[in-house]
């Protein structure tokens, strides 16, 4: 009974308050994880650049590891999430628990599963991703312990989602920021109190990763209206289905920025340790400028999948303006700071390396200038994600890092060099503005014609 009058409550809240303060309540919990999320990968990068250029570059190579387990969990998480939020706004709370506990244990399964090949092939794998034979010392003492934690991460990213997408973001917010202010004090204390060097770093965040997938798991089960039950675990062919659907074109984007990082740091390798070591600091940084805008993205998508759910597709179109408006606004003046400050954003992660400066300032700059598109081209890809309109959500979220990125990267390289390594992000960004604006605008119109019928 309890538990009944909780979801009824949770409905109306999610329907019936004004839109832009629903979405403001829920983005800034969100907002505030996505920035400390950054921050603290941030501080891996900034602590590591204190050791040398070949420990930066060993962080950037391992990021595209990371990025993968990001993928794995937010596909997991956002695709059994976008289910449970129309579920619950249609009223269907036993589908939502089964969707719940399949994503949950699914990941869990799957990301125990990727721990054994990747640990006896370690060199291989640093390979691939783009390590030169200097950084690939540093990049296997950074993988290591990051690879023990790799259920954790998985497990994370998916009760996060979760948790965001039932209306508690804040909940969410609590897990992350915690394991985030834990990874920031101990990457000091181990690196260099304890002398372990990346090894140390490594180390703070595996640990800082796990301690949040606990507080997650705690924070689900007390808080949420769906639980987690092994019981209620459906992995059948109509439930995967579901998941795909919701969940691909998070897989799809965040799949390919592992893809996008490992072709960058392979197309950066000819060019010497001291490029590789500058793009994995403007990534960080880009991540510090985009984390905002995708935070307040992810209070908007529980309210677009309540209302589409709940067929109040007026309230849907209503939240996705007021979310392009905000968020145009914030990345353009995010990326005239950006612009402007680039030398001294990269040089304080390695100040005594001016090739690194120099590379880094350019790529960041370039990047900057893009950024103005930014706010309709990810709101857009979550509209189309959370209505469920799964091939126009995954060609905008593969175009950005893949379908137009990475045959860029290799075209600009060829034409321009390491300059044209520099500009393919920023240019791949425009163009899937481009191609985004015509797929979104006949979604809306396919909408307003059923909202009509």
């Amino acid at each position: 009974m309890q538990n009944e009058r909780e979801l009824a409550a949770k409905y109306r809240k999610m329907t019936e308050t004004p839109v832009e303060k629903l979405i403001m309540q829920l983005a800034v919990p969100s907002i505030i994880s996505m920035l400390v999320s950054a921050l603290y990968n941030m501080a891996d990068t900034f602590f590591i650049g204190k050791i040398n250029t070949q420990a930066t570059g060993a962080a950037g190579i391992v990021f595209s590891y990371m990025a993968l387990t990001q993928a794995l969990g937010f596909f997991l998480g956002q695709g059994s999430g976008n289910f449970v939020s129309r579920a619950m706004g249609a009223k269907d709370n036993e589908r939502a628990e089964i969707m719940t506990s399949t994503g949950f244990f699914t990941g869990l399964f799957m990301s125990i599963c990727i721990v054994l090949p990747c640990w006896f092939m370690m060199d291989s794998v640093l390979d691939f991703f783009g390590a030169t034979p200097t950084i690939m010392v540093e990049a296997k003492r950074y993988f290591s312990y990051i690879l023990l934690a790799t259920p954790f991460m998985v497990t994370s990213f998916i009760l996060n989602n979760l948790l965001r997408f039932q209306g508690n973001s804040l909940k969410g917010m609590i897990g992350i920021t915690t394991g985030a202010v834990m990874n920031v004090v101990l990457d000091p204390i181990l690196m260099f109190v304890f002398h372990m060097g990346v090894s140390g770093a490594s180390l703070a965040t595996a640990f800082s990763q796990t301690v949040s997938a606990f507080i997650l798991i705690y924070m689900s089960q007390k808080y949420n209206p769906v639980k987690i039950h092994i019981s209620k675990l459906r992995p059948s062919l109509r439930v995967y289905r579901e998941i795909v659907a919701g969940g691909l074109p998070s897989f799809a984007r965040q799949g390919l920025a592992s893809v996008a990082t490992i072709c960058l740091n392979r197309a950066a390798r000819p060019y010497g340790d001291s490029a590789i070591a500058a793009f994995s600091v403007v990534s960080r940084s880009y991540m510090i400028c985009i984390s905002a805008l995708l935070g307040f993205g992810q209070g908007f998508q529980p309210v677009c999948g309540f209302n589409y759910g709940a067929k109040l597709y007026d309230r849907v179109k209503k939240a996705f303006v007021f979310c392009v408006k905000v968020g145009t606004t914030v990345m353009t003046l995010i990326g005239i700071t950006a612009f402007v400050l680039a030398p001294d954003i990269v040089a304080a992660f390695r100040a005594d390396d001016p090739e690194l400066i120099e590379i880094g300032a350019r790529a960041l700059r370039n990047e900057a200038c893009a950024f103005p598109f930014m706010g309709f081209t990810i709101i857009s890809n979550m509209y189309l994600q959370n209505t469920r309109r799964t091939v126009f959500a995954t060609i905008t979220a593969v175009a950005r890092q893949g379908l137009i990125f990475v045959p860029l990267l290799f075209i600009l390289r060829a034409a321009f060099g390491l300059g044209g390594v520099e500009k393919a992000q920023a240019i791949s960004d425009f163009l899937t503005f481009c191609l985004a604006m015509p797929l979104t605008i006949y979604a809306f119109k396919t909408q307003e014609i059923a909202n009509k019928m």
